[in-house]
């Protein structure tokens, strides 16, 4: 036989009033993740990129892990971009091989790499410099150096920062290393290829919203155990 009051719970009105509290919370939470603007954070820095056919690909390897056969153009662009690779700014222009290394003639151990190193616009350069012009050249390099032996052929003073990370080409820019910059500064907006918001404080916010839904769920539950 069970206890007087085994099965009774929580009463109708008071699991209301729980609910209808939650509800309210989560309410005001994402009203409040409404009222603030998404983050469209990049950053500053060299990207590296690989030449097929027509178009440019981000490179998957560092410079120094990349060995390019005779033939090859590659490019490098300094600019502000949301993430790596599917929002990276490309290098601008579309010299080929021919037309930056065509002068140069083959040479027996050795092999020749065309280059476009753009500097990017005022709108990326760091504290208001005035960014170098674009331009090409053509490193004839040994048939075994790496993509990073080729730059350096053509575009000394190279900047490197303690992890290794590229900082400047032919000594631009003077200092940074890939610090963050937020869309609409005056540094420069964040300009991209595709790719979209990460969308973390919205996620965030959901799932807080989720867990306060949970929790009086919880609540509820438990009041109902200890009042049978």
């Amino acid at each position: 036989m069970s206890r007087p009051g085994a099965g009774a719970g929580i009463s109708p009105g008071a699991r209301r009033t729980a609910w209808v509290a939650a509800v309210a919370v989560v309410a005001a939470v994402l009203l409040a993740a409404a009222a603030v603007p998404a983050s469209a954070t990049g950053y500053r820095y060299w990207s590296y990129w690989l030449r097929s056919g027509g178009s440019w690909t981000y490179a998957q390897t560092g410079p120094a892990m990349h060995t390019p056969k005779d033939g090859t153009v590659e490019g490098w662009r300094f600019a502000v971009s949301k993430d790596a690779a599917a929002a990276a700014v490309r290098p601008r222009g579309a010299a080929t091989f021919t037309a930056i290394c065509g002068g140069t003639p083959a040479a027996s151990g050795k092999k020749r790499i065309a280059l476009v190193i753009d500097p990017g616009t005022t709108a990326d350069a760091p504290g208001g410099a005035r960014p170098p012009a674009p331009r090409t050249a053509c490193a004839l390099i040994p048939t075994d150096a790496s993509s990073a032996d080729a730059l350096a052929a053509v575009a000394r003073p190279l900047r490197y920062d303690s992890a290794g990370i590229l900082c400047a080409i032919s000594g631009y820019p003077t200092s940074g290393c890939g610090e963050q910059v937020a869309a609409g500064s005056s540094s420069g907006a964040v300009s991209h290829h595709g790719g979209g918001h990460s969308g973390g404080p919205v996620l965030g916010t959901l799932a807080g919203a989720a867990g306060v839904l949970a929790i009086a769920g919880f609540a509820i539950r438990q009041n109902r155990r200890r009042r049978s």
